[in-house]
């Protein structure tokens, strides 16, 4: 891609985003991701509907009345966007292929977070890593991310997600909110998602395509693997075919669902052929309703 038509779909990204994380991300961003905790401010006479937990006991007994502690939000966070680019980022058979959903919805997350004066950064992996930018603040900065993720090429094409999260994990020392974003066809992360999630606040987002989910009948298809450059000739009008790999999807993306559950990873997932504006802001919601 040349650079004038590169610039022209960068400011194309930067409007659509701009705008959603304005008119709609905004407040549930910042009620689902808060900072790092909490800093004392000052002590106040106790109001009505204070949580008792703040109580201020030896005010409280010094002056005969009760008293509450007041705390100010630490607001600034650092958000980390750790995205696949292995070969199947170029699927999708609906609306738009993962890479464009996935170059969307990094944007929206990075506009919502310099919003609220958090520093941004992001790294592509594939069955490696393939390049990590530093967090830092500022609109240049993210235009320059949207620019990576439009035209980054990888040099390898398999997905590794585990070896992405042990780099992450090394990388980011203090501790921040980060989206793993991909379609988790990878080989077993478990103990590196845990790992990640003790020390960092993980958010996992499943991009997918409904034609890995379920064949169409389209006859007898060749099938072409991204990731090993492989392909198959399937009969898509074979019934039990059909049957078999749907059953098969649902059984990975069900042990999927299971290993976030089990690592206390809040996740959605977010297909080609949707809009992703409420999968994400139905996960904020959730996620603000919890704290």
């Amino acid at each position: 891609m040349d650079t004038k038509d590169l610039l022209k779909k960068v400011r194309k990204i930067e409007i659509k985003s701009r705008g959603l994380s304005n008119q709609i991300f905004s407040g549930e961003y910042q009620s689902a991701f808060k900072g790092r905790g909490m800093a004392f401010s000052e002590v106040r006479e106790y109001q009505v509907g204070d949580e008792i937990r703040t109580i201020d006991w030896n005010v409280t007994a010094r002056f005969n009345h009760p008293y509450v502690k007041v705390f100010d939000e630490e607001r600034e966070m650092t958000v980390m966007l750790l995205v696949d680019v292995s070969g199947s980022k170029n699927f999708g058979t609906q609306t738009q292929l993962k890479q464009e959903l996935a170059t969307e919805i990094c944007a929206v997350l990075a506009f919502s977070a310099i919003q609220n004066n958090d520093k941004v950064g992001i790294l592509f992996f594939s069955d490696q890593v393939e390049k990590f930018i530093p967090p830092k603040k500022g609109r240049s900065h993210i235009l320059m991310i949207i620019r990576e993720l439009i035209n980054f090429e990888p040099k390898h094409k398999g997905t590794n997600v585990a070896e992405a999260l042990r780099f992450f994990t090394g990388a980011i020392k203090k501790r921040c909110t980060s989206f793993l974003i991909s379609d988790f066809m990878s080989s077993s992360f478990e103990n590196e998602l845990k790992i990640a999630n003790r020390k960092h606040d993980l958010v996992a987002l499943r991009l997918y395509d409904l034609h890995e989910e379920e064949f169409p009948n389209l006859g007898l298809i060749p099938i072409k693997d991204e990731e090993t450059g492989q392909t198959a000739w399937v009969n898509t009008s074979d019934m039990e075919v059909r049957f078999e790999f749907k059953r098969a999807a649902l059984e990975r993306n069900g042990r999927l669902e299971d290993l976030f559950k089990r690592s206390g990873v809040d996740f959605t997932k977010i297909g080609t052929h949707q809009s992703y504006v409420k999968p994400l802001m139905t996960l904020f919601k959730k996620r603000g309703a919890k704290r």
